[in-house]
């Protein structure tokens, strides 16, 4: 599998991921639906990682995440975006531990609806403003893999 089928497969992710936050979400306005999101941006990221490494040409892409971050940061440490994807990579890492944690429930059916992550330093309220935030940032991390892939042939 190259990196164009691992491209395809983080724009259907994220059109899944579109779908909830615009119509699922819009019109329930439940806890179920944030974390339903918060799993497609995830996958989003998994299969843009792996177009990132497969532009270098890595032949063991690790299935592990936390490996998968790591070969990722080490291949693009030099490279003229490393910052850029190091800060993409960043909100791949706090979804994760989103993903992870217990969470409470409030406000479900309104529009302030708020899904509280509680971490281990903190908890993390998750409103539809938040998750709109995320959403519009791994939407510009799909664009900018994109863009490397398209400059990479």
């Amino acid at each position: 599998m190259g990196w164009e089928e691992s491209l395809e497969d983080a724009k259907e992710e994220f059109k899944r991921a579109d779908h909830l936050m615009y119509v699922s979400l819009k019109y329930t306005r439940t806890v179920d639906v944030i974390k339903s999101i918060v799993e497609r941006l995830m996958n989003t990221y998994d299969f843009g990682m792996e177009v990132l490494l497969h532009l270098k040409n890595v032949s063991n892409i690790p299935k592990i995440p936390k490996l998968r971050v790591e070969a990722v940061k080490k291949e693009y440490a030099s490279h003229e975006h490393g910052d850029v994807i190091k800060n993409y990579l960043n909100l791949y890492l706090l979804l994760r531990v989103i993903d992870k944690a217990n969470f409470d429930r409030s406000l479900e059916f309104r529009r302030h609806v708020t899904m509280t992550a509680h971490l281990e330093d903190k908890d993390v309220e998750i409103s539809i403003d938040i998750i709109e935030d995320y959403f519009t940032r791994v939407k510009e991390f799909l664009n900018f893999v994109e863009q490397l892939a398209i400059h990479n042939e």
